[in-house]
């Protein structure tokens, strides 16, 4: 039997296991007007404040939102709380609507994405100046493409069979997160080709970059790939040719953190070139590869909660890895709340077999191997007979077989799953993606495009698509949260965004040059 088989042998013994899957959500949207520009507008005063906001904040720009679910063990109540965030926030914003795209809207010009505020703190403006480097380093449109984050920690139990042993250390749950990332990279490819939701986009987006892709025009102004997936993960988009060379693996967290770190202090020749200020005017935080650790741009990451004041990889290197963080799903344009139930299904199925499976360490050379399967399927995954690379050595599968195959052990695995839920959601959601494997076009890239195509362009999608939302989310009823309760946080993170201001007892250069005390800087502050 393989390792596999051996383990869904043991955790099918006791499929209660996999009770209590704790997860989270985070959805990015961009506000528009009612005819599909990018919102002017500040962020709404009646969504509380962005910087200590516990639900709504905002991303890049102060029209990009973000909503922000607590950790949940269901699925069902972590997506009503999703819908009653957004429900609410359709009160506040007036004749404005959300895109439901994830590739931006119109954008004229740069100039018409204001960067995110978060008030006078230190801690506030030096989240805006950080935007303000990323402006400076990729420019503004791309960093208003929006996705969801699935965020996922598997229990403790799961790691009690897994590793067959009724005491689990912190140390080997955090190296089977790891093991869970490298086959996450290795097979990972099976999300943008079943959930990618971008394959055209809005002709004012490619008159920002200097992109090679040979795109498909319509008269509208729309372009697009024939056979693309995700141009949201393409070098287009949400991946960086900037960070092409950061050597960061995923064997252990010590090569890990190791790896951050040496980008976060390694000085780069090109964004020394912007310098740090100009004048009076900061341009960018420091000039190193990466400013702070969330530049990083990774389809997933590994995640513990940090305590205040605590950066991300000090948390980790203090309790090692507590959930990892699925960033590789575009906005699901059908669904008023950016992503479907069948989708967290069998994102718990995949990310659960990918602990699951053996894992082998991973060089630098696989690791650049599994990324060019990821640009095949973001570029041209839906193309009949496209070949994908199963190792370094030359192997090699169609999409429709390797993902066959994948699927097969996935619904060996769904069948233990749908024992500890007690119904056949799991076998079910098996079903529908193996039929995408079988037709292409039954896909949400598939399914994006032909209407794409019917209706003359991407505009026209959108705009449809974000005025039946509106009106949907009217009118339901809120199923977890309530009015009252918006307001209270609204109002109490109003409160809390003052006390951050009034306790800083620091200059923006001290409070900088504190936080950034063990990383080199090109220039002074």
């Amino acid at each position: 039997m393989t390792d596999f088989t051996q383990r869904l042998a043991r955790l099918a013994q006791n499929p209660d296991a996999l009770k209590g899957i704790a997860r989270g959500l985070e959805r990015e949207a961009l506000r528009i007007t009612s005819k599909g520009h990018l919102a002017q507008t500040a962020h709404p005063d009646a969504l509380g404040a962005a910087l200590t906001h516990r639900w709504i904040t905002t991303d890049f720009a102060e029209s990009l939102l973000e909503f922000i679910t607590p950790v949940n063990t269901s699925v069902k109540g972590m997506l009503d709380e999703l819908q009653d965030i957004h429900r609410f926030t359709y009160q506040q914003m007036g004749d404005e609507q959300l895109w439901p795209m994830s590739m931006p809207c119109v954008v004229a010009s740069e100039d018409d994405i204001t960067l995110a505020q978060y008030g006078s703190s230190n801690i506030g403006r030096m989240k805006t100046l950080y935007r303000q480097g990323l402006k400076h380093r990729y420019g503004s449109v791309m960093q208003v493409i929006s996705g969801v984050h699935f965020n996922i920690s598997l229990p403790e139990t799961f790691w009690q069979h897994l590793y067959h042993s009724e005491t689990v250390s912190q140390a080997a749950v955090t190296q089977g997160y790891f093991d869970l990332i490298r086959n996450y990279y290795r097979h990972g490819w099976m999300i943008p080709y079943l959930f990618g939701a971008s394959p055209a986009l809005c002709g004012s987006f490619i008159k920002h970059t200097d992109s090679p892709l040979s795109f498909e025009h319509m008269p509208s102004g729309t372009c697009y790939l024939p056979y693309a997936t995700s141009l949201r993960l393409s070098d287009l988009g949400y991946t960086n040719n900037a960070q092409a060379d950061l050597k960061i693996g995923f064997n252990t967290l010590e090569q890990y953190l190791e790896g951050v770190r040496r980008a976060i202090r390694t000085p780069s020749q090109q964004f020394a070139q912007l310098g740090i200020r100009d004048g009076d005017t900061y341009r960018q935080l420091n000039t190193n590869m990466l400013q702070i650790e969330n530049e990083l741009y990774a389809p997933i990451r590994p995640k513990r909660n940090a305590e205040s004041g605590e950066k991300p990889t000090e948390a980790l290197s203090r309790g090692g890895v507590e959930y990892i963080e699925v960033r590789s799903l575009d906005v699901n344009p059908y669904s008023p709340i950016g992503i479907e139930e069948d989708q967290v299904h069998f994102l718990d199925l995949f990310v659960s077999w990918c602990a699951l499976s053996p894992s082998e360490p991973m060089s630098d050379s696989e690791l650049n191997c599994w990324r060019d399967n990821w640009n095949k399927i973001v570029l041209e995954g839906r193309k009949p007979g496209l070949t994908l690379t199963t190792g370094c050595d030359g192997d090699t599968l169609t999409q429709a077989e390797w993902g066959r195959q994948v699927m097969a052990e996935l619904k060996q695995l769904a069948k233990v799953m749908d024992q500890t839920v007690g119904d056949s959601r799991y076998e079910r959601v098996c079903d529908k993606m193996i039929a995408c494997f079988d037709n292409p076009e039954l896909t949400l890239s598939g399914r994006v495009l032909a209407d794409v195509i019917a209706q003359g362009g991407i505009g026209g999608v959108g705009l449809s698509l974000a005025s039946e939302h509106k009106e949907a989310l009217a009118d339901v009823s809120y199923r977890v949260h309530s009015d009252a309760d918006f307001l209270r946080e609204a109002e109490d993170s109003a409160a809390r965004q003052k006390a951050v201001e009034a306790s800083d007892t620091q200059s923006f250069e001290q409070f900088l040059n504190a936080y950034f005390n063990d990383v080199p800087m090109a220039e002074s502050w």
